[in-house]
């Protein structure tokens, strides 16, 4: 519920059409505990996409390049104020079931105000403070207790996220709040859903302490890169709290956008990425096969070949990297034209490629198999898989001017397989925020319509949301500004 202090205009307060100036006492008395409270915050969102690796799966493990891109599926974030009498902070992410409320006073705010402990908002933090990891654990136990376990491993990583960055981004006199959080993304599915959560925390967070500025049309290059660097680096702080030991691309392209270019030789330091910035929309076909699938092993399968056949092993790594580097000296050459049916089908053949060396590898899956063949088979694009492979995603990339008859009955088979499919666009926005959370919805009318929480939370599935506040492929709302 979103809660609203009555509207104050020239220095009168109107209750029920009664003027604020009257000399009834009562009145009087209202007015003036009114203007004792400063106004709240107006609710305001941040959104941020998902990516998929587009070149150079496995290979990237060994020291190659990968590329990677945003995709039109996204996380979209509402940040509601509540009233100053008020001291908590809830988390509300009904799409995984997720729903916890902390008193501000009660979190470890003690163990950063050692002299010198909480880090400041420009500070690269690389590493979690264990100590205070150890505080904030009895905080994230009690979060969701009586779901199953691997749920309650979900909200609680969830969880982590989101109170590490409270605690160092915020202090203790910080409002309270309900974060609620939707999302277009599947899940679980290596389309980088933790990552997009992440970013959409940390610009959320950054906005609540003043520290981002814009974005506006005319803001200068370098200012952008600073706003982008400051919301990335505390997303990747939100994936260390998750996962461990990450890569920090799938938050550089969740904030930045677009696609990166990147690679990894020494595991001991971050990824040098290169974003790509004139990366074109691409349409795009991403087809889940609901097949789990662990990372882990798939990443083992490509070592124990390479310790088997090493030559013929490497080899094939080198190969993956020729792909990447051939894809992104197309794509940055100055006569790339991505409505060339030329270029679009030099892609594409690219994509077919990359996808034949991961097959040899041992990654793919008989799923995945399936889902390239029907592609094939309708004629409408080029296959791969996307991440670790073994199931999860594939990706296709879309001739020009599909016949949507033939899309349709490929949707069809699709389903009748058990697997779920998304149309999308690869290479759009990063981060974006609206603020406040309102639109014109086609009005003219002043003030427009403000998005609620329980508007949000009504909105029914990804063409729900979308319909409500989207950014994505099906909707594109200009009241939405992005770094950029």
């Amino acid at each position: 519920m979103v809660h609203r202090t009555d509207s104050i205009m020239n220095g009168t307060t109107r209750v029920n059409g009664v003027n604020g100036n009257s000399k009834d006492a009562s009145l009087q008395a209202l007015k003036a505990s009114r203007r004792a409270s400063s106004p709240m915050a107006p609710p305001f969102m941040t959104s941020a996409p998902g990516k998929v690796i587009v070149f150079g799966e496995h290979a990237v493990v060994h020291g190659k390049a990968a590329m990677a891109a945003a995709i039109s599926l996204r996380s979209y974030l509402l940040v509601t104020t509540l009233s100053k009498s008020q001291r908590t902070i809830t988390l509300t992410f009904p799409d995984i079931g997720l729903d916890h409320t902390w008193n501000i006073n009660d979190l470890p705010w003690h163990v950063l105000s050692k002299n010198g402990r909480k880090p400041r908002y420009y500070d690269m933090v690389t590493t979690l403070d264990p100590e205070l990891v150890e505080a904030m654990q009895p905080h994230i136990d009690e979060v969701s207790p009586h779901v199953s376990l691997d749920k309650r491993k979900r909200h609680q990583a969830a969880a982590s996220a989101f109170l590490y960055l409270f605690l160092c981004l915020s202090a203790p006199t910080a409002p309270a709040c309900i974060y609620t959080l939707r999302s277009t993304l599947p899940i679980g599915a290596g389309l980088g859903s933790s990552a997009s959560i992440c970013v959409c925390i940390s610009a959320a967070l950054l906005k609540q302490i003043h520290v981002l500025s814009g974005p506006h049309h005319d803001q200068p290059e370098e200012e952008v890169d600073l706003q982008l660097e400051r919301i990335n680096k505390w997303a990747f702080v939100g994936e260390l709290c998750i996962h461990g030991n990450p890569s920090g691309v799938d938050n550089t392209v969740a904030t930045r956008g677009r696609a990166v270019l990147f690679r990894r030789v020494d595991y001991s330091k971050p990824p040098t990425a290169t974003p790509l910035k004139d990366f074109p929309e691409l349409p795009l076909l991403l087809v889940n096969t609901k097949q789990p699938r662990s990372t882990s092993v798939e990443v083992a399968k490509v070592a124990t070949m390479r310790k088997k056949y090493p030559a013929v092993t490497e080899a094939t790594l080198d190969s993956i990297d020729e792909v990447t580097i051939s894809a992104h000296s197309l794509i940055t050459s100055d006569n790339f034209d991505p409505v060339s049916e030329k270029n679009i089908e030099h892609l594409g053949d690219l994509f077919r490629i990359n996808h034949g060396l991961l097959v040899s590898l041992g990654v793919s899956h008989p799923k995945l198999e399936h889902i390239r063949e029907l592609v094939d088979y309708a004629d409408i694009g080029w296959t791969k898989l996307t991440g670790a492979g073994g199931g999860g995603c594939a990706i296709t990339l879309l001739k020009r001017d599909v016949d949507e008859e033939s899309l349709r009955n490929l949707m069809a088979r699709f389903e009748a397989a058990g697997f779920e499919e998304y149309k999308t666009t690869l290479g759009g926005s990063g981060v974006g925020i609206l603020y406040p959370a309102v639109l014109r919805n086609g009005s003219d009318e002043a003030g427009g319509d403000e998005i609620d929480q329980q508007k949000f939370l009504n909105a029914e599935g990804e063409e729900g949301i979308e319909a409500l506040v989207g950014v994505g492929l099906l909707e594109r709302r200009p009241e939405w500004k992005f770094w950029q």
